[in-house]
Parts: structure tokens; sequence; C-alpha cells
């Protein structure tokens, strides 16, 4: 990891830092526009025709079949499916208190304004399935989905050797899903959006992705046939701002959960002292040599950095113009500090919380926006999967309260219809 010294950067140095390593969009939409538009125009039939060009998928079976989960439950190894049980009843716990509450009020005499939140009535999810499967993805998007309240939650994730690995059925159950293709990539992307006569198109989509995924994403939430979208996701990323006080095997751990995570994360270890940053990254590669995706890490760890600042501060003021998708701190008294944070996507406070735990089981969500989008977004809640519709109800009096500020503002627009709606009201 490259190491730069903050009081040694330009304004324009650091602006540079928060930038994240390039995926070339332009080149991305090019690969993926055809595969959208193939979709778009022939439904299944070209989906599948893309699975098997790029999943190798070679069966007719393209949904995944009530036995097929069944016989997931029966074979999962019995550690991991405790495991599974423990991550969703934290994920429901946490979530369930996320669900939106309606609220009235009466904002002048005789008006009554309410908003209530319904459920997306049909969602699709997708669980990516490349270097690594993600049975916990599954739970993030199904729990609050079902919580919402959605009608149709439908999921999509590449298979391999034409099955889904028992792992994400098995998730899949605890979800209650019982629409599940065996169809990944762009083209999994575009049947959600656009649909098939089999395939109903849903509302949103949710779910990261490598780039042609999340290049086809953002293509489908500016087509008018297509539907709405999560949030823009990248690589992912974490930022860890470490003290003296910090344990320097924890970190470096830390930093390489995110980067095994695929060639293209970023990782960014800030530190107060030098001489603590280079034993971290001294320990970095010394766990390195033992992970069994250390070349994807290696490559990872190439494109990431050491920030060395003058106090905390500095660190936090650098890490909110960065904009992590997961910030650790990990410093003496981290709850001194958590009014300061105001753009991250999930932080994760003290010696004892990796960033892992987020990952998987602690309860919060860990589909989280990158590439500097915490600055304007937030993670998948149940909220997401819902809308919101506002109310009011006018009595005689009450519109004859507000009869002229709707009159005025109404002749200074030039809407004469608009007045006339009121004034034909009013005795």
């Amino acid at each position: 990891m490259r190491t730069f010294y903050l009081n040694n950067l330009s304004s324009k140095g650091i602006e540079d830092l928060t930038e994240r390593p390039s995926i070339n969009l332009e080149n991305t939409f090019k690969i993926v526009k055809p595969i959208l538009e193939s979709v778009k125009a022939s439904g299944l039939k070209a989906a599948l025709k893309f699975a098997k060009e790029f999943d190798g998928f070679e069966v007719d079976q393209f949904k995944v079949s009530k036995e097929e989960i069944e016989e997931a439950e029966a074979k999962i190894e019995p550690n991991l499916k405790a495991a599974l049980d423990v991550a969703a009843d934290n994920i429901k716990k946490f979530h369930i208190e996320q669900f939106p509450k309606r609220y009235e009020i009466e904002t002048m005499n005789g008006i009554n304004c309410s908003r209530e939140f319904r459920p997306i009535d049909s969602v699709g999810l997708y669980v990516p399935g490349g270097s690594a499967v993600l049975p916990s993805t599954m739970l993030m998007l199904g729990i609050p989905a079902k919580i919402a309240g959605c009608e149709r939650v439908v999921v999509f994730s590449p298979c391999k050797n034409n099955k889904i690995n028992y792992p994400l059925l098995y998730a899949a159950k605890i979800c209650g899903i019982t629409e599940f293709y065996k169809i990944g990539g762009a083209q999994a992307i575009a049947l959600m959006a656009f649909g098939d006569v089999s395939i109903p198109k849903v509302n949103k989509i949710f779910g990261p992705g490598n780039q042609y995924v999340t290049a086809a994403k953002l293509l489908v939430s500016i087509d008018p046939d297509g539907c709405s979208i999560d949030m823009p996701a990248g690589p992912s990323e974490l930022l860890v701002i470490a003290d003296e006080n910090a344990n320097l095997a924890f970190v470096a751990a830390d930093l390489l959960s995110q980067a095994e995570h695929g060639a293209d994360s970023q990782v960014v270890l800030i530190s107060t002292a030098e001489e603590v940053a280079d034993r971290i990254n001294g320990e970095v590669l010394k766990q390195l040599k033992s992970l069994s995706r250390k070349e994807i890490a290696a490559k990872s760890l190439e494109k990431s950095f050491t920030l060395i600042v003058g106090d905390i501060n500095q660190a936090i003021d650098f890490s909110n113009s960065y904009a992590p998708e997961h910030l650790i701190l990990n410093v003496k008294n981290p709850n001194d500090y958590i009014h300061k944070v105001k753009n991250a996507g999930s932080v994760f406070l003290g010696q004892y919380s990796p960033e892992s735990a987020g990952d998987y089981a602690s309860g919060t969500n860990h589909s989280l926006p990158t590439s500097g989008f915490a600055k304007s977004f937030g993670g998948v809640s149940v909220e997401m999967f819902m809308k919101s519709i506002t109310f009011q109800s006018l009595t005689e009096k009450g519109l004859e309260n507000i009869s002229n500020a709707v009159q005025a503002i109404a002749e200074a627009e030039g809407l004469d219809a608009h007045k006339k709606a009121v004034s034909i009201r009013i005795k």
C-alpha cells in the first residue's frame, strides 16, 4: 500500500485520493447495452442464451424448484445452517424497528395532512454468484423485503454446474422466497427490469454485483420501460482509522477482509502515528500469505493506500470527504467521535467491532453505498422497499383559511385553472 502524508498534500492531492480505482463505465456500457436490448426484445429466450454463453447454463430447469430448496435444507452443513439462523434472527430484530410509522398533523384549522407507507408490489433481488456466493446478501435483501410486505419478491443469481448452492437456497427459504431463477449477470437485471411473458417485470431492483451488473442497473433505471434501483453500487471498500491504542493484528485482518472481496476493491488505512501504520502494513503482508484469496487481495492492495494525519479529527475530516462504504474507528474512546461522522455507509466502533460482523450477523445491513455515494445514500433498509403516500383532508372552513394563499400563488404562476378550483368552492 502506498503511503501519503496529509500535511504534504495539496487540496488537489487530497481530492485525488478520494477518487476510487476507475472502472471504465463507457466501455462497460458498450458491452452491456446489447445484452439489455436483446433481453428487452426477446425476453427469457435471450436471457437464457446469455446465461449459457457467460455461465455455462445448459438445463431446461431455470427456476429453482421446491424440491431443490428442501434438498438444500436437508443437506446443508448443520453448523452453517445454525449460523444463518442466528444471522437471520439478528437481521430481523434490527430491521423490524425500521418499519416507518404513519403520522398526521393539522397544519391549519380544518386542514389535516398525513403520510403513510405502502410496500412496493414487486421487487427483484440480485445475489452475486461469481468468485464468491453470498447467502448473507440473500438475508440482507430478502428479510427487509418481507418485513416491508412486498407481495412479490423474486431472486436472480448465477449458478455453477446448473445448480444454486445449498447455503444460498437455505437462506432463500429463511426469507420465504419461492420465486428464484438460476440466471445472473446483466441478462438477469434486464429480465427483472423488462420482464417476459412468463416472468413479469419488477418495480425495483436491489443488490450488489460486478461492473456489468452495476452498469446494467444504471441503464435500466433510466430506461422508460425499465425500473428503479436501490442505489449505485460498485466495488467494496473499507476505511480504518487507527491510533496508537489500536491492535495492529486486528486492523490488518480488517483491511484484508475487504481486500479479498475483489481486485477492484479498495482499503484505506489512516493513522495518527507513522510507526503504527508501518507496523500494521507489515502485519498485512504477513497475514496475506495465509489467505486462500491472497492473489485477489494483493491486487486490491496495489490500489489501496495509507494516510498519515496529525490527529483523529483530521482523519475523520478526510473520511467524510472519501465517504467510505465501511468505516472502522479503532481508536481510544471511539464513541467520542460518532457525532463527527457525516458520510459513511456503516460504522464499526472499537477494537472488537470487525467489519465482518456487519457483513454477516450483527443485524445491520451490508448492502451499502460505495464510490462516495455515502454522501447522498444510506444502506438498504425496510423503507427502501416501500414508498410513501401523502393524504390531505380539508373542511369547508379549512379551505377558506388557505384559499387566499393558494389563489395568490396560482395567479403568480399564471395557472388560472388552479385558482378557479379554489374560488369555485368559496361562497
